[in-house]
């Protein structure tokens, strides 16, 4: 399977790439192929897979209390390899510092490597529900930019606590950018740091955090190109098309929302006008990225198919 780069250096046309998310424990992974059905006719290059760290409970009574580790989510490898083969088209799953330590993250790499899956996204992660500062857990990884050194190093066949000099994996690492600055970052130039440090150490492309602000992604690029990151950027965008994604993202994601589109969504009347409304803002602002010049887009799908068909319709025509 081609490389990200190799995909954003030669492809012609706009690239467009999907972020999906396994199902929980239990659930179908026909879901997930439904909603990948219904873009396919826009030839998605690569699809991202999330990752979601596993949560810890205590069960039992005060003086017996045993400690649970459970996954919502997993899946995350099975469904990228069930991608590449039954699509032929690059999965990039997530690798987490969160929820694992670095001999564990490394299995994983391994693991991904004998599947022949060689684009991988390495990002920190977010804290777990309910903590308010991320912990790493212990022989874990604190920052995102020290995994992308660890798998920079596998690339050059050294591994964890070995000697020798292996077989060098081929990942090509995906990193994340923010163009309105991380939450936790005091200050954008804080965070502009930590990016070129995830570049320096060997990160090959970005995909940035959803944004609906024109005017904030081109000033982020603009930037880190004069600070000197000169990888690939590939703009996130995530279709809003109800009054409540309007009202929940901002909090979720600590990102703006444009008054524009706030107002649009908010004078509809019905649930379809407001469908219809945050297409048509979002249609508005996919052109405004293309036309800047960016090599594509990235669509977070939330396993939700439909609203990104429409957006991807409302720009590049009706496909079949």
């Amino acid at each position: 399977m081609p490389k990200i780069t190799d995909i954003l250096s030669k492809n012609r046309s706009t690239v467009i790439s999907l972020e999906i998310t396994p199902p929980d424990k239990g659930g179908n992974i026909e879901d997930i192929f439904r909603s990948v059905d219904l873009l396919l006719p826009y030839d998605p290059q690569f699809i991202n897979v999330t990752y979601h760290q596993p949560f810890v409970e205590f069960i039992g009574e005060s003086d017996s209390l045993r400690r649970i580790v459970r996954s919502k989510k997993p899946g995350t490898v099975g469904v990228s390899s069930a991608i590449q083969n039954r699509y032929g088209v690059d999965a990039v799953p997530h690798i987490l510092c969160g929820g694992q330590n670095k001999y564990s993250a490394e299995d994983a790499l391994i693991d991904l490597n004998y599947l022949g899956i060689e684009n991988v996204f390495a990002v920190r992660g977010d804290p777990p529900s309910g903590k308010g500062n991320f912990i790493p857990e212990k022989d874990g990884y604190a920052h995102a930019s020290e995994l992308v050194q660890s798998i920079s190093d596998m690339n050059r066949g050294i591994y964890l606590n070995s000697s020798e000099i292996s077989i060098p994996t081929n990942f090509c690492i995906g990193v994340a950018g923010y163009p309105e600055k991380h939450s936790e970052a005091p200050d954008f130039d804080t965070d502009l740091r930590h990016l070129k440090e995830k570049v320096e150490k060997g990160a090959d492309f970005i995909i940035t955090q959803m944004s609906f602000d024109f005017e904030a992604v081109k000033n982020f690029v603009e930037k880190i190109r004069e600070a000197g990151v000169k990888i690939p950027v590939i703009p996130g965008i995530k279709p809003v098309t109800s009054l409540k994604q309007v009202g929940i993202i901002p909090k979720t994601f600590g990102i703006k929302m444009p008054q524009e589109l706030i107002e649009a969504v908010n004078n509809a009347k019905t649930k379809k006008e407001e469908f219809a409304q945050g297409i048509k803002f979002m249609s508005g602002f996919v052109e405004k990225l293309l036309d800047y010049g960016f090599p594509g887009i990235h669509l977070f799908t939330m396993g939700k198919g439909a609203s990104s068909a429409a957006l991807l319709e409302s720009v590049f025509g009706k496909k079949q």
